[in-house]
């Protein structure tokens, strides 16, 4: 599949991958159509996608396990006792699953985590305070356990604007950035 006949991942997203373990398991949290686990997938790593439901994901799955399941009305969770490498979360919230995805990051995993704040009532949907962060929220939650390497929090996008927070935060040292020739 042509990416640009698909959905760009999030830059967010982008620029923190090479952080993760290469060839390492990634999950995909709320997965949607699938753009993060397609570019996931064609870096190298090992995915798995999961979503209530993945009759929207793409078509190019192909190497990417996927499970459906309501993340909102389980009894446990799903990935009990799975570590992965890297997990990514972008425009979705459920607070009850913050232990579980501190929980499932492996040693020196890496959360990518980007999501709508109050304020985006404004621009459009979400505009419950459900599914909106209060203002420094992702940080406080996930800076207790993990090592915060960035945090952003504010109004972004050009044409379609949108309030958001934006989290990278590794379970234990900071991997080894990826350096080019030239630096040495």
């Amino acid at each position: 599949m042509n990416i640009d006949n698909f959905i760009k991942p999030s830059a967010w997203v982008t620029r923190f991958a090479p952080l993760i373990k290469a060839g390492g398991k990634v999950l995909d949290l709320a997965s949607g159509n699938g753009r993060h686990s397609v570019y996931m997938k064609n870096l190298g790593f090992d995915v798995t996608a999961i979503d209530r439901d993945h009759s929207a994901f793409c078509q190019d799955h192909e190497n990417i396990e996927l499970l459906e399941t309501d993340l909102e009305n389980q009894k446990s969770w799903i990935l009990e006792g799975y570590r992965f490498d890297g997990i990514v979360i972008t425009n979705y919230l459920f607070r009850p699953l913050f232990p579980h995805i501190i929980n499932s990051l492996g040693k020196n995993g890496v959360l990518i985590y980007e999501t709508f704040c109050r304020g985006n009532e404004i621009f459009g949907k979400p505009r419950s305070p459900h599914y909106l962060l209060n203002s420094g929220e992702l940080f406080f939650t996930f800076c207790k356990d993990l090592r915060v390497i960035a945090y952003e929090e504010g109004i972004f996008g050009k044409r379609n604007k949108s309030a958001k927070q934006r989290i990278c935060a590794v379970n234990g040292a900071l991997p080894p950035i990826p350096t080019s020739s030239a630096e040495n």
